[in-house]
């Protein structure tokens, strides 16, 4: 009996069938995982890129504007129309669920944690209790898109697994909540190192504009707003200068562009350039070239305009303007009723005088082209000088004995075209009451906008029998017109030609 028992002990045939029977399980069980966590992997891949581009669709939209947030919601519903496979269902025919807005939360943000380890939850608040969410359409600049637990799986809940945790105590979904971040920057790189102050900006919120409305309501159109550069506590009627990357204010004004690209919200102020070099590089666009510009009267990036009909004198040269005295030549005239307090004119000024003296005839009938209401009201200076370029009217030469034209006479190189517009030039323009701190702390602050200005006449000093770049001479405002703004109500050239819109991801 013994012996049998001891033989029974020692036999080992069948124990791998034990041990099999014992480890079946828990290698089923490693294999389920292993499938459960590539379909997780694999479906967690696509809806990031879902959500990325979901977050970098919605970005694009908040550009500022009032409307920033309902595009912004149109494009997410526009892009949620593909279909994403996702786990079963307890419908087992159905495989195939369409992501829709429900699935996602969507919240637009003033900013994000400048460190990545700071975490943001759905609703935007990061794990320091920060709230980084707004409904304000011009103050928001980021996106935040992140999957709900309960868009997964065909409203089940979550991702269903093939392991049954459940037997384990656990539970048989895994909750796949993917998140994305873009930002909108919005940039400008068409555009001279000056912003100018709002002339509509006042210290009451109830009469104060920003100049999208103005320009809207029409109330820039054929005003001429005279701007003068001052280095401390700037308001309308002033215009001041921005940091930029080339050493010469001059060149920057002349050439037509800062050297760099400015962030659409991020404007850095600047003091103490000779304001001499403003006159120089501006007055280059009428063909007038400086002594320090003499050497560039055959460099194209520093030709004129093709019409710089200006009102000389007949003793004036190439190097400086001298306005003429006898009334046999006239340059656009300036406005009436000029307002210290903002800097403007109203829109009336002499178009008869002006036509007669430089054309010899009665003034025509000039559409207001650029008139952003399209109402029927006497032209803008900048659309009669388009008038006279579409009309082949550059040429006509005013009263003897000036007889001056409109044709560049000093610059050597290839002949002017038409466009681009060399008199036109790309500012910034800047609520300098409200920003009056920033401005004198040369610090980072962002403009109401943006506006294609016309320059109407060459700049002048005090002193004209000095040099352009004599600090000593004193300086007169520069006479300018608003052609255009950026925004929705603008007639769309300035943002076509110089803005760079990109959204991109941050998280």
């Amino acid at each position: 009996m013994l012996g049998t028992i001891r033989a029974i002990w020692n036999d080992q045939r069948g124990v791998a069938m034990i041990l099999v029977a014992i480890m079946l399980p828990v290698l089923v069980g490693f294999a389920l995982l292993a499938i459960d966590m590539s379909r997780a992997s694999g479906l967690h891949n696509d809806l990031q890129k879902g959500v990325d581009a979901l977050a970098l669709a919605t970005a694009a939209e908040l550009d500022g504007r009032a409307d920033s947030i309902d595009r912004a919601n149109r494009a997410m519903t526009t892009l949620l129309t593909n279909k994403t496979k996702f786990s079963t269902s307890d419908d087992p025919t159905s495989h195939d669920h369409t992501l829709a807005v429900a699935d996602v939360t969507v919240r637009y943000l003033t900013g994000i944690p400048a460190d990545d380890s700071t975490t943001l939850s759905a609703a935007g608040v990061d794990s320091t209790g920060h709230d980084w969410s707004s409904t304000d359409p011009k103050a928001v600049t980021f996106s935040l898109v992140t999957v709900n637990a309960s868009g997964l799986a065909d409203g089940a809940g979550a991702f269903a697994t093939i392991f049954p945790a459940s037997f384990l105590g656990g539970s048989d979904t895994m909750d796949l909540r993917p998140q994305a971040v873009a930002g909108f920057v919005q940039s400008i790189c068409e555009t001279v190192p000056i912003f100018m102050c709002n002339p509509f900006e006042t210290t009451d919120p109830s009469t104060s504009k920003t100049i999208q409305q103005a320009f809207a309501a029409g109330l820039t159109y054929s005003r001429e707003l005279r701007v003068l550069k001052v280095d401390s506590n700037p308001g309308p009627g002033n215009f001041g200068l921005i940091d930029n990357s080339l050493a010469s204010l001059r060149d920057a004004l002349a050439v037509g562009t800062a050297g760099t690209c400015y962030q659409r919200d991020k404007l850095t102020t600047k003091t103490g350039v000779t304001l001499g070099q403003v006159n120089a590089g501006l007055n280059v666009r009428f063909d007038i070239y400086s002594t320090s510009l003499k050497s560039h009267d055959t460099d194209w990036q520093y030709r004129p305009a093709s019409n710089v009909r200006k009102g000389v004198d007949k003793t004036a040269n190439c190097n400086k303007y001298k306005p003429n005295t006898d009334g046999t030549a006239m340059a656009l005239p300036p406005g009436d009723g000029f307002d210290s307090a903002t800097g403007m004119t109203n829109s009336t000024w002499d178009r008869t005088n002006y036509w007669q003296i430089n054309h010899g005839a009665a003034y025509p009938t000039v559409p207001s082209t650029t008139n952003p209401t399209g109402a029927s009201v006497p032209a803008s200076r900048y659309d009669v000088y388009k008038y006279e370029i579409a009309n082949g009217l550059v040429g006509d030469k005013s009263l003897a004995p000036t007889k001056e034209s409109g044709v560049p006479a000093c610059f050597k190189g290839t002949t002017p075209t038409s466009d681009p517009d060399r008199r036109l030039l790309n500012m910034a323009i800047v609520n300098c009451i409200a920003n009056q701190a920033k401005i004198n702390g040369h610090v980072q602050l962002k403009p109401d906008g943006y506006a294609s200005v016309f320059i109407n006449s060459p700049i002048q000093k005090q002193d004209n029998s000095k040099d352009d770049e004599d600090t000593t001479a004193g300086e007169k405002p520069i006479s300018l017109e608003i052609v255009d703004v950026d925004g929705g109500f603008a007639n769309n050239t300035l943002l076509d030609k110089a803005f760079r819109n990109e959204a991109q991801l941050y998280r």
